[in-house]
């Protein structure tokens, strides 16, 4: 019986052979690796991949998707919502436990829905991950790796550019998928730093988020206020718009905040 996509769930099976064939070119998947697919449907993205690894895990949230791809003894299938799911936990069940010298490959379609969140969800467990590669929404992609000045760059270019390198690597029109969803999608593929700066997370993501909450404005209405209830006292330029302040500006002035 064919599956129908769930509205709910922002399914939208990827169909093109093409276009597969890129994607799976670009993450270049090899056996004894460690790859996690968020997602993965009908397993259109699934089969090249499993083909290439040998062994492949995959998280879906869909009970009938899941009782599938269970059928198949080259997958090991987690029912879950990936917001849900501890991927240090993971990363540990797999063999990836610290000083193993393994770590995660993440791939997989997201749910357009929920893309932001689940990119933010990854972000704490960072340093299980040697690269993940995600088709988004266009528009997400850019704004993941959108540059200061630039219309697309926003609190998720800052919080990501933190902790990743980012590039887009294959361009997907919307007939590339059944149904074909109303926006232009893409790939992006983030590769964690290996020395990131270090920061309180919850705070940053905070501070971030303050200095956003109003983009016409400038810094002075928002972080200003900010900076004032912290004691907070920086050589900072607060006549710049959010817009306009490199990552490295934002990651000094956290540094700032006891």
């Amino acid at each position: 019986m064919k599956h129908i996509a769930r509205k709910r769930f922002g399914q939208h099976f990827l169909t093109d052979t093409g276009i597969l064939d890129a994607i799976v070119r670009a993450i270049d998947p090899r056996p004894d690796e460690i790859l996690v697919e968020i997602g993965p449907g009908m397993g259109a993205m699934t089969d090249p991949v499993v083909e290439r690894c040998e062994r492949l895990t995959v998280i879906e949230l869909d009970r009938d998707l899941a009782a599938r791809l269970r059928r198949r003894p080259e997958l090991n299938v987690v029912e879950s919502d990936v917001l849900k799911v501890d991927f240090r936990a993971l990363a540990e069940s797999l063999g990836a436990a610290p000083g193993s010298g393994r770590r995660l490959r993440v791939i997989g379609n997201l749910p357009y829905n929920i893309s932001s969140p689940i990119l933010f969800h990854l972000l704490p467990w960072a340093d299980q991950v040697l690269d993940q590669h995600f088709m988004l929404q266009k528009e997400v992609v850019d704004r993941m790796v959108a540059t200061p000045g630039n219309k697309d760059y926003s609190r998720l270019s800052v919080m990501l550019q933190w902790r990743y390198r980012m590039e887009c690597v294959v361009d997907v029109p919307p007939g590339s998928f059944d149904p074909p969803p109303k926006v232009d999608s893409a790939v992006v593929r983030m590769i964690p730093l290996a020395t990131p700066p270090e920061v309180d997370l919850p705070e940053f993501a905070k501070m971030v988020a303050v200095a956003f909450s109003q983009r016409r404005k400038i810094l002075r209405h928002t972080l200003g206020a900010w900076m004032a209830e912290h004691g907070i006292k920086a050589d900072f330029d607060l006549q710049r718009r959010a817009e306009e302040v490199p990552v490295a500006d934002y990651l000094a002035l956290a540094a700032l905040k006891k």
